[in-house]
């Protein structure tokens, strides 16, 4: 067996064992208590930098929650790491901004594809190359989604390094290729904006791994700036519902019930 199977992981300082096949992947280590909260039994293995871990079972299966920060960098360490200790199957749980007017805060997004404005999925794979999910975690969000219920979209995702390159792309010495590439993507139709699923996709298809992403509403800048009506919104609960929903669908799949 590989040998980095049987190590205690670097940076999550888990091993074979921790964690389940089954992991939720949300950025922030306070969110990871509330996620676990879902899980049967669930119990604190582990907390090192960015990334704390949580396991318990879903319909008896293990399954785990592990931060991952902010940013592809430290979601990719948390993808390779886990999958060298035998995980197989992830969905990210995060917030995003909006970006489509019809995407308002606390809408539940699922995203069906992500654009790779950002650096990590590079050092994977050519650009050329569509950082996408696995479509079997694709399908069982969107089922999830819709049976929950509530407001809901699916579609293409923007994915950015920089915070305020997003926020502040005026003051930017190249304002000019931010600002174009954004009307670009509202153009396009982009549902919201976040900062990890491009790196994830793409890690997860080059590790042979499955990945889906689902996401939070906190804000619309568009509508703002349209002058349309919105609250922030910062309760997570229906995107964390849906990923769970998800996860037993999954589950049930791969017993082949």
């Amino acid at each position: 067996m590989d040998e980095s199977r049987q190590e205690i992981q670097y940076h999550i300082q888990c091993k074979k064992g921790d964690v389940g096949r089954y992991c939720i992947l949300p950025g922030d280590p306070g969110r990871c208590e509330k996620i676990a909260a879902y899980f049967d039994d669930p119990v604190k293995v582990q907390s090192n930098r960015e990334y704390t871990t949580y396991t318990g079972t879903l319909l008896g299966e293990k399954v785990s929650v592990v931060s991952t920060g902010i940013g592809g960098p430290s979601a990719s360490i948390a993808m390779e790491e886990l999958a060298n200790i035998g995980a197989d199957t992830f969905i990210r749980v995060g917030t995003c901004g909006g970006i489509r007017l019809d995407v308002k805060s606390g809408d539940v997004v699922v995203a069906t594809g992500a654009i790779r404005m950002e650096g990590t999925s590079r050092e994977y794979a050519p650009i050329e190359f569509p950082a996408v999910p696995d479509y079997a975690v694709l399908r069982a969000l969107v089922e999830a989604a819709e049976e929950r219920g509530g407001p809901w979209h699916a579609g293409v995702v923007q994915c950015k390094d920089s915070f305020y390159g997003q926020h502040s792309p005026q003051r930017m010495p190249v304002s000019y290729e931010l600002l174009n590439k954004w009307e670009a993507w509202k153009r396009l139709g982009t549902l919201a904006s976040e900062m990890e699923s491009a790196a994830l996709f793409v890690v997860a298809a080059a590790l042979g791994v499955r990945c889906g992403s689902v996401f939070h509403t906190v804000w619309n800048q568009e509508r703002e700036a349209a002058g349309l009506d919105q609250a922030e919104s910062h309760d997570t609960d229906a995107a964390i519902q849906v990923a769970i929903g998800a996860l037993k669908r999954l589950i049930r799949e791969d017993r082949g019930e």
